[in-house]
């Protein structure tokens, strides 16, 4: 449904940031996007939702380059989630959270009974309704993020990227969002999520693109791509893998660095 042929993105002239990476995301998935800070994760979800234009390659959305699709349309398909997001002005928390309906509304339109009902059906699937009309700048950097989760819940769109979801949020703020995202899955909704939490997409991952200096490392299952090998060459320092008896097999269990680095 979503595919990158071999694309490459610089910001400056001759300093690509990222080298010839092809996906291909199918429906029902989450694919996780590993890496360190600066090995092209954020920018790569950009391409993907079509705000950059690759300098070589090309991002398909069934089969149609996503750049000739209008933005409005690509909007309905393809969401983006970002990391970060300071508004301007001091905006209720349903009053975010409704602005993931702006796709659907024409340049004068105005949100229907029925947008609310998907903006706060929204906010209460992320847990968040008591805040529903608390100024979103009066929120903590974690309830921001679940706000901003539920904004892309309101946008119903095929595809949903999350840049670093986990971020500023407690354990169980984090399970809950990966939880969120397993069962939303079960509706054919797609998942691309940048993390810096290996560990997640042990848990729930169904594939895992590892990125070293802008470029694929391992692309695959869990299983495959997460390993001491690779995730120590992607990170740059040992990782060792704590492994579980499960059902007769041997699965793994925990990322973590290697205690005797600290010894």
């Amino acid at each position: 449904m979503l595919e990158a042929r071999a694309i490459s993105y610089a910001y400056e002239k001759d300093s690509p940031v990222l080298h010839d990476i092809s996906i291909g995301i199918m429906p029902g998935e989450v694919v996780f996007l590993l890496g360190r800070n600066g090995c092209g994760k954020t920018t790569l979800m950009r391409c993907l939702t079509g705000i950059f234009q690759p300098d070589t390659g090309v991002v398909l959305l069934d089969g149609q380059n996503i750049r000739t699709i209008r933005p409005a349309e690509r909007a309905q398909r393809v969401g983006l989630i970002p990391q970060i997001h300071s508004p301007a002005f001091a905006y209720s928390v349903h009053d975010i959270v409704l602005m993931g309906r702006a796709p659907y509304l024409g340049l004068f339109g105005k949100p229907s009974e029925a947008d609310h009902t998907v903006a706060n059906d929204a906010i209460a699937r992320v847990g968040m309704i008591e805040f529903r009309d608390r100024p979103y700048t009066q929120l903590s950097g974690g309830q921001q993020q679940l706000v901003m989760i539920a904004r892309g819940l309101t946008q119903q769109c095929d595809i949903l990227l999350m840049d670093e979801p986990d971020a500023h949020l407690d354990p169980r703020n984090r399970h809950r969002i990966m939880s969120i995202v397993r069962n939303l899955i079960r509706d054919n909704l797609t998942f691309v999520i940048s993390s810096h939490t290996p560990n997640h997409a042990l848990a729930y991952g169904d594939r895992v693109l590892l990125l070293r200096d802008g470029r694929t490392l391992a692309l695959g299952s869990p299983p495959e791509t997460l390993t001491e090998t690779l995730l120590s060459a992607a990170y740059g320092m040992d990782i060792e893998i704590i492994f579980q008896q499960r059902n007769g097999r041997t699965v793994p269990r925990a990322i973590l660095p290697r205690q005797d680095e600290f010894i």
